[in-house]
Parts: C-alpha cells; sequence; structure tokens
C-alpha cells in the first residue's frame, strides 16, 4: 500500500461479503492524520450518533459510544 504525504493510503481491494466474489476498494488513512496530534476524536455518524475513537496508554486505538 502506497501512502501520499497527506496521510491517505492507495486503496485496498477487499471481497464484497454481499457480492460473493465481487471486490470493492477500501480506503485507508494514517491515524496521525486523523487525529492531527489530538489523543481522541469525536465522530457523528449516521442519525447523529457519537463515538469517541481515542489512543490508548498503550498507543492503541479504541472506538467508544
Amino acid at each position: 500500500m502506497t501512502t501520499s504525504d497527506d496521510g491517505y493510503s492507495m486503496p485496498m481491494r477487499q471481497p464484497d461479503p454481499v457480492r460473493g466474489g465481487d471486490t470493492y476498494e477500501v480506503p485507508s488513512i494514517n491515524s496521525a492524520t486523523l487525529l492531527r496530534g489530538h489523543p481522541e476524536l469525536r465522530i457523528e455518524h449516521g442519525d447523529g450518533t457519537i463515538y469517541r475513537l481515542r489512543v490508548t496508554g498503550r498507543g492503541k486505538l479504541i472506538l467508544t459510544k
């Protein structure tokens, strides 16, 4: 996978579980680009539900509702 200077990567091809053998492109972004130096990010999804994406003390990502 090739990453550009802005942190985005070329999409990967993944099998589509709904369509069987068809594939689709999965976009990819570097977590540092997404978080922009912050330890936490709020994501509004769907009907306004807020999710929190945060970096743990061990440097892992966790997504909570």
